[in-house]
């Protein structure tokens, strides 16, 4: 016998990790997995931005708290999941959303620069992953993990963008998505990522006033920048039951800038 489709995007009981989840795409996607009903713990560096967002979760109803961890830091990430295993007694699906970016020519790119970006934006999700796993979701088997990679793991650089080892942080994190999905499927852990276009953040802020934010949209075939609900409903899916046959993809949220180049 079919679910209902509602009961399949229903999160009730449910406990949801989101690293970078302060501002931008990962509070985004906090309010989604929170209006469908689970519990969020967000987690990013500084205590007042946590707790702003996390007072914007729950005036919109959602049973939401915080804690303040540096990701890219090992000890950090492990000690996130403790709290949260403490706190509200499982995980049941992790967003891996922490990241970083650094502009300069490769050529001039400073290897303490690329560390800062690989060891937030690739090396914190297996510490972090790792973790829950063997915290929660191994022993449950049961577990939802969602990385958000993004368009730019999937080709090079335009003309203009000088931003090498973000590239490659996030290719990375597509192929750590497809090989930990299958490794742990076995212990009915889904692994998925999301890949967003451009959306209006701090850390795309500064492209979209060198580039413009009108010229950015224009390469996208919907001739639009992503918005405020666009990773909602992607997110979802992943995190719910609705998701449960889906593991090891990355889905682009580009308004179709990837088709056109091939990712």
């Amino acid at each position: 016998m079919s679910t209902p489709i509602q009961q399949l995007f229903d999160l009730s009981g449910q406990v949801a990790v989101v690293t970078g989840g302060s501002r931008g795409l990962g509070l985004q996607i906090a309010e989604a997995l929170g209006e469908a009903g689970a519990k969020i713990l967000l987690s990013s560096r500084k205590a007042a931005d946590l707790e702003e967002a996390t007072a914007h979760l729950q005036a919109k109803g959602i049973d939401a708290r915080w804690v303040a961890a540096n990701a890219a830091v090992p000890e950090e990430g492990r000690r996130l999941v403790t709290e949260a295993m403490e706190r509200l007694g499982r995980i049941d699906i992790l967003v891996n959303n922490a990241g970083a970016t650094w502009g300069a020519p490769a050529e001039a790119h400073p290897l303490e620069a690329w560390d800062k970006v690989m060891d937030l934006n690739i090396r914190s999700l297996f510490v972090i992953s790792q973790a829950a796993a063997v915290a929660s979701m191994i022993p449950r088997k049961a577990g939802r993990i969602i990385n958000v990679a993004s368009i730019a793991g999937m080709g090079g650089n335009p003309p203009g963008m000088q931003t090498i080892a973000y590239n490659t942080s996030k290719g990375a994190v597509i192929n750590f998505t497809r090989a930990l999905a299958g490794e742990w499927g076995r212990h009915g852990i889904t692994v998925n990522a999301l890949a967003p276009g451009f959306f209006p953040s701090k850390m795309t802020h500064g492209l979209l006033a060198t580039l413009g934010a009108d010229k950015m949209a224009a390469h996208a075939p919907l001739n639009r920048l992503g918005d405020d609900d666009d990773l909602k409903g992607a997110a979802l899916l992943f995190a719910s039951a609705a998701g449960k046959h889906i593991t090891g993809q990355t889905l682009a949220v580009d308004g179709g800038v990837s088709a056109l180049i091939g990712g």
